[in-house]
């Protein structure tokens, strides 16, 4: 699953290697040396393998040259104020990291080697600055592979991982396509090992939430939420996709890709990030959702993939979401399907056996039940099954002396301000646990529901506001038939 180079960093790139530079006149300021050019002219405009050879014969001085020393200045240092030769400088040095594995491990085994680079990404506020664009190219490819040459801790990349994060989140969060791409792109070269996927999400804030929307919008703008998956919600773009570059919301086929692609790797963390992707994205139900619109093979590969690791590593918790969105019938749909593809294949099997032997161990109350425990309510069947409340509200209330009732409180004390819907919910499990056992209501007064309830009738949303009145009407219904 590699992938190509953002063509806009290609473009730019091949821009500045046919600029003319004027090194003499460098040498003749001061900004440079005539050492320093004399090693410069030596790989500038050569053969690739005249080139590799003069650097590998010398592999300390040049990179003695990039990152300096202890006696001399780094050259982005001392030409720090000539934007054509950091430009140019920037782009020869990202071609001899992906060319000279030898010049590669003498740069990450030098003492400092982002010391130099790390400037050059705030020299510009200005999303579309060649600088910091070449300097965070050559930075995620320097890290990406020092990663995997230095896999314990290491000081020099626990500075500079999370700041090149944060400056990619930034390119990430425009509404520029090409720099979105550069962003996930250099994510995804980032993202090979557990340690950057575990500062990755340690920074979520800024660096997932931006992949999330560019998701979302790829849904073209339809809700997600569980109450649509009914067999039938969502048209499908997989027809006018396989003629267009562009999938729903305007977001274009090779993002979506990157996208996908990114959060997969995440996914390799799927006992750390499983919970929050849930609680704080509702990421199951959107999956599930572009799996229902997927427009490549390629595309339902990653998504099958993410949807894999997530859920073997947190059945207890994610189950619950994948069933109200109808994630059986989905794959049940693949199945189908003509997929070339042996990993998809092998990750649609799987999901398939996970699916069927969860479901084949599941009451209607252990759903219920799993879905509380998950801390993270969806308008799931039992909700709205009188015949669920009239059968299971006493051994809710009463199973292991209130626990699931006390999991509802905790749920309800949270503001939700991004998913009011589980406000909604919560009060009309009240509403029912009321209505089925009037005698219980003491008992859950003592757990905090009827003053939560009761406040929640001030909310701003709508459907919280109907459903905790209907929660307080059964409470004031009962405590009226009582006198």
């Amino acid at each position: 699953m590699s992938l190509d180079p953002p063509a806009y960093i290609q473009s730019l790139q091949n821009n500045i290697r046919a600029r003319p530079i004027s090194w003499e006149g460098a040498v003749r300021a001061k900004t440079i040396t005539d050492a320093d050019l004399k090693k410069i002219k030596a790989i500038d405009k050569v053969r690739k393998e005249q080139r590799k050879q003069v650097i590998e014969s010398d592999t300390d001085t040049y990179t003695a040259l990039l990152l300096g020393n202890g006696e001399t200045k780094s050259i982005f240092e001392g030409a720090a104020k000539r934007t054509d030769i950091l430009q140019y400088m920037l782009v020869l040095t990202g071609d001899l990291i992906e060319d000279i594995p030898a010049l590669v491990d003498s740069l990450v085994n030098h003492p400092h080697p982002y010391k130099a680079l790390l400037p050059l990404l705030k020299q510009s506020n200005n999303a579309e600055d060649p600088i910091p664009l070449l300097t965070s190219a050559v930075l995620s490819s320097l890290l990406s592979r020092a990663l995997i040459a230095q896999p314990k801790s290491n000081p020099e990349i626990d500075e500079a991982l999370p700041k090149i994060y944060t400056y990619i989140s930034a390119l990430s969060n425009t509404s520029d396509s090409n720099l979105q791409d550069i962003a996930v792109q250099e994510y995804s070269a980032l993202l090979r090992t557990s340690k950057s996927r575990q500062q990755f999400w340690k920074q979520r804030k800024e660096t997932l939430g931006p992949l999330v929307d560019v998701l979302r919008n790829a849904t073209g703008g339809k809700d997600t939420d569980s109450t649509l998956y009914n067999g039938s919600a969502g048209t499908s773009i997989r027809s006018g996709a396989e003629s267009t570059s562009k999938v729903g919301g305007g977001v274009g086929l090779q993002l979506l890709y990157h996208v996908l692609m990114a959060i997969w790797q995440l996914s390799f963390e799927g006992r750390l990030v499983g919970p929050g992707l849930d609680e704080d994205y509702d990421v199951i139900p959107l999956y599930i959702h572009l799996l229902r619109v997927s427009p490549k093979e390629k595309t339902t590969r990653l998504l099958l993939g993410t949807l894999y690791n997530l859920l073997s590593y947190n059945k207890s918790t994610l189950m619950p979401a994948a069933l109200p969105a109808k994630l059986p019938s989905v794959l049940t749909n693949l199945k189908t399907r003509h997929f070339n593809d042996e990993d998809l294949l092998e990750d649609l099997d799987k999901l398939t056996q996970m699916m069927d032997e969860y479901t084949s161990s599941q009451t209607t109350f252990d759903e219920y039940a799993s879905e509380v425990n998950s801390g993270h309510l969806r308008w799931s069947p039992p909700h709205k099954s009188a015949d669920f409340w009239r059968e299971n509200a006493k051994s809710i209330i009463e199973n292991e002396q209130g626990a699931l009732c006390k999991k509802l409180a905790e749920i309800l004390s949270k503001d939700w301000a991004n998913d009011k819907q589980v406000l909604a919910i919560g009060c009309n499990d009240v509403a029912f646990l009321v209505k089925e056992c009037p005698e219980k209501r003491r008992a859950l007064e003592k757990m905090g529901l009827k003053l939560r309830v009761m406040s929640l009738m001030q909310d701003e949303n709508e459907s919280v506001r109907w459903e905790s009145l209907r929660a307080v009407g059964e409470w004031l219904r009962y405590s009226f038939d009582s006198q």
